[in-house]
């Protein structure tokens, strides 16, 4: 399951056995408990292990918004399919793993390459598109990393910018490609070669 911020462009991501509610009911918590800021809302796709009765129960008890992507509009949820691209497929490729120790592999590359991504690798954000004629020119913002939007994030806190600093060093010296090496391949079973390093992906 993978998650972005829209504000911050801000990337988390967890291995799931399967579609149950169960499952992806606690990924998600984990994924909230890991975010450097309060969680508002959840937009979500289609799918049924978000769209039923626990998850929005979920939702109206802890005061956080709930929308889902409109049917047929696959560009609603652009910024995840675009993470998912870029970030989840390059590295593990298409094929899908089953299991829980594939689930326990995946989530161990998944644990640095949320460092690698949100404090290293900058993104550029649309700001405006005009439309000259059957030309659309469209301007985009600095390239900042998801670390240095959530510190320049006026709406966030102090503390947890605070929080979020003090990960930087843990960041800086865990060695993404090492990471992924070190992820127990035997536990994803005979496609493990999938899980190549970061080094190999980029």
């Amino acid at each position: 399951m993978s998650v972005v911020d829209i504000a911050t462009a801000w990337f988390e991501a967890r291995a799931v056995v399967n579609r149950s509610q169960r499952r992806v009911f606690a990924a998600l918590t984990t994924i909230r408990e890991r975010l450097p800021f309060p969680l508002r809302g959840i937009d979500a796709d289609n799918d049924s292990a978000f769209i039923n009765a626990n998850l929005i129960a979920y939702c109206q008890a802890q005061g956080l918004t709930f929308t889902r992507r409109r049917e047929y509009r696959k560009n609603d949820q652009a910024h995840v399919e675009e993470r998912n691209g870029a970030v989840i497929r390059r590295l593990i490729g298409y094929e899908r793993y089953e299991g829980e120790p594939a689930a326990a592999a995946l989530s161990a590359v998944y644990d640095v390459l949320r460092l690698w991504v949100n404090f290293f690798q900058p993104t550029m954000r649309l700001v405006a598109k005009e439309r000259l004629g059957a030309k659309v020119i469209k301007r985009y913002d600095q390239a900042k990393t998801p670390y240095q939007r959530v510190l320049e994030a006026p709406e966030i806190s102090a503390s947890a910018k605070q929080a979020l600093r003090a990960l930087l060093p843990d960041a800086q010296s865990h060695s993404a490609s090492a990471g992924t090496r070190a992820a127990p391949e035997e536990a994803a079973g005979p496609r493990a070669g999938r899980l190549r390093s970061l080094d190999e992906a980029t």
